[in-house]
């Protein structure tokens, strides 16, 4: 038997260990696991390469817990260890001193990632243990079991023992502070989370041990023997889709990794992306575009980062490009770090590039399906408008690929590229200044009549609903020249595509100066201007607008992109049409109290036409209208 010292030059490393280095415990499950699986994956390595001439046992990784003796093992059948190997790797820890380290990483985010820097990822078990062995015999021919033995201070001790089989155990006396470690629904979270797609198999096995059974075999005095009971199944899937070329694929087996990827989700995706890349880095993974349609909020965080079949984590912001942070799928890349932090994901070439690469696969897929299957390309369009217009806000790249596919819808349910529509609308749409004025609506059923009025000069009308729509056509307004968009109630529609066409009015100066004080006496000066315009007689007497400009940005504030427009008031036009018979009508009303009651009418039905009249006012506006009836 060998006793010693860890060689570390403070007697608080394991305190360090399990304080500072990880934020989450059971990130210690993952290491020794991972770590079982390269000791699994080498030998295989040297017997392909005959340089292990031994037998080759299944190649899989055991996690055993034993509730009843408070421990957890891991199990391998790898290359297993020396008593020489064991002390280079294991005893040989080569720290400047704890209190620099201290120093240097505590509170800093990514300090988990010293566990990879530092090669320990072994001792992340005194995290929840309060012992640790390791039983272990090497792969060497001749080679000596040993087992080695540490309390969570620096001194271990190394000892001879029988072992057959080559490979290792590493066995954890679990702490009493960390006893949610011997709950089998634990251990089976944890393994389905970091294991699930790792290439060697693992297998979980819970042991119950029972002394009192009476129905237990009995031994030579008489007394019931222990009797165990042992359960074991495999956690995870070897295969996992992306690791297989896609030639070799068919779409029923994208769709059955993606139930595999979130069996509580009962929607199917919209399609997928494989990703397969070797060089100038590596990159594998499937992507999937979710029916999502406006629930953006909620499907965040469906992409799993991988490495070498490992899981990292679901939170991948700095290797995928933010607006495609809303897709589902995995991604995995042996050249990003298993043990990774934010600030090394933000500052790595390889991650860039990644990121440039994703960006580009999506936009040729989604440029090849619009070509390859237009009508089917227009029925995705509900779901994938979200994604394409927060990728065109987000990333120039994208955005001005996305100019052949990215669509807009009309009223009468027709689709049209970018390019397309502004040369459908350009001859009657293009105002005296040159600029195509697209029409739109948010609502269709709230904006009818002024659809219809539009409709009946000639004019199309766009149906753009979505909550990006305020920030994307600002953005268009940037990429076309001589482009614009306006909501069909956010003006008169001499005003909305001025063609410097003047209509001569009815109304006098002196008209207008009567009757502006009935209008300044029924509506709040606060939030309405009163503007009396020459517009045709077939328009409406009075038409409530609100400045396209002004509600934009009003709109885009209420989405977190106004900054100071916060300041804004909302305020509205009230439009008073010169040359209608009704506003003729007031005019030539006897009484004044008949002017105010008309005025307010009609007011009230402009009011009530932009779903404005509410409570009290709307009450008094249907009791006046029964006693005119």
């Amino acid at each position: 038997m060998k006793t010693g010292q860890i060689n570390v030059q403070t007697e608080n490393i394991f305190p360090i260990i399990k304080k500072f280095l990880y934020s989450d415990h059971e990130i210690f499950l993952r290491e020794l696991v991972s770590n079982a699986v390269d000791a699994s994956q080498k030998l295989k390595f040297f017997a392909q390469n005959g340089e292990y001439k031994g037998e080759l046992k299944d190649l899989q990784v055991e996690v055993i817990l034993n509730k009843e003796e408070k421990t957890l093992t891991v199990r391998d059948h790898g290359v297993g260890m020396t008593a020489e190997e064991i002390d280079k790797y294991i005893n040989q820890i080569a720290f400047s001193g704890a209190e620099e380290f201290v120093q240097k990483y505590k509170g800093k985010e990514g300090a988990e990632q010293i566990i990879g820097h530092f090669g320990l990822g072994f001792y992340s078990a005194f995290m929840v243990a309060e012992k640790v062995q390791i039983r272990t015999l090497s792969k060497d021919k001749g080679a000596q079991a040993v087992q080695w033995e540490s309390n969570g201070s620096p001194e271990y001790t190394i000892t001879e023992i029988e072992k057959e089989e080559v490979g290792t155990d590493i066995v954890l006396y679990i702490a009493e502070d960390s006893s949610e470690f011997l709950e089998k629904e634990r251990i089976q979270g944890i393994l389905n989370k970091y294991c699930k797609f790792l290439p060697i198999p693992v297998i979980f096995g819970t042991k119950t041990e029972y002394i009192n059974d009476p129905s237990g075999e009995k031994d030579e005095n008489g007394n019931v023997k222990r009797v165990a009971t042992e359960v074991t199944n495999q956690v995870n899937n070897t295969s996992p889709a992306w690791t297989k070329p896609p030639v070799d694929l068919k779409d029923e087996d994208y769709a059955v990794f993606y139930r595999e990827l979130y069996p509580n989700t009962f929607e199917e995706p919209l399609f997928h992306i494989h990703l397969n890349v070797d060089y100038p880095f590596n990159l594998t993974g499937v992507l999937y575009f979710p029916r999502i349609q406006e629930n953006v909020e909620v499907q965040r965080n469906k992409i799993n980062l991988y490495s070498n079949q490992v899981f990292i984590t679901d939170n991948v912001e700095e290797i995928v490009p933010e607006f495609l942070t809303l897709l589902h799928g995995v991604i995995d890349s042996p050249d990003i770090p298993l043990n990774v932090s934010r600030s090394y994901l933000q500052s790595d070439a390889n991650v860039k590039k990644i990121s440039s690469h994703i960006t580009k696969k999506v936009a040729d897929k989604l440029a090849e399906m619009f070509k390859k299957d237009r009508k089917d390309f227009e029925g995705k369009w509900p779901d994938l408008q979200i994604f394409v217009q927060y990728g065109m806000l987000s990333d120039e790249k994208f955005a001005e690929k996305a100019k052949s596919f990215a669509l807009l819808k009309n009223t009468e349910g027709k689709y049209f590229t970018l390019e397309e529509y502004k040369e459908k609308v350009s001859s009657l749409q293009t105002d005296k200044d040159d600029k195509v004025v697209c029409l739109y609506t948010n609502n269709p059923e709230e904006h009818f009549s002024f659809i219809q009025k539009a409709k009946g000069r000639g004019y199309d009308v766009l149906d753009m609903e979505g909550p990006l729509i305020p920030h994307w056509i600002g953005k268009l307004e940037q990429q076309f020249e001589n482009l614009s968009f306006s909501r069909v109630d956010s003006d008169t529609l001499d005003k909305l595509i001025n063609k410097d066409e003047e209509i001569p009015s009815k109304l006098t100066k002196e008209d207008e100066e009567a009757l502006m004080p009935l209008f300044e006496d029924i509506v709040d000066k606060e939030k309405f201007t009163i503007q009396f315009e020459s517009m045709s007689s077939e328009e409406a007497p009075i038409i409530i607008t609100q400045p396209e400009f002004i509600r934009r940005m009003m709109e885009q504030q209420k989405l977190g992109g106004g900054g100071f427009y916060g300041a804004f008031p909302e305020r509205f036009n009230l439009v008073v049409n010169g040359n209608h018979e009704k506003i003729g009508e007031v005019l030539a009303t006897k009484t004044k109290k008949s002017r105010e009651r008309k005025i307010q009418q009609l007011t009230d039905i402009a009011l009530l036409s932009q779903g404005m009249l509410k409570g009290e006012e709307l009450n008094r506006f249907i009791e006046r209208s029964i006693d005119l009836v």
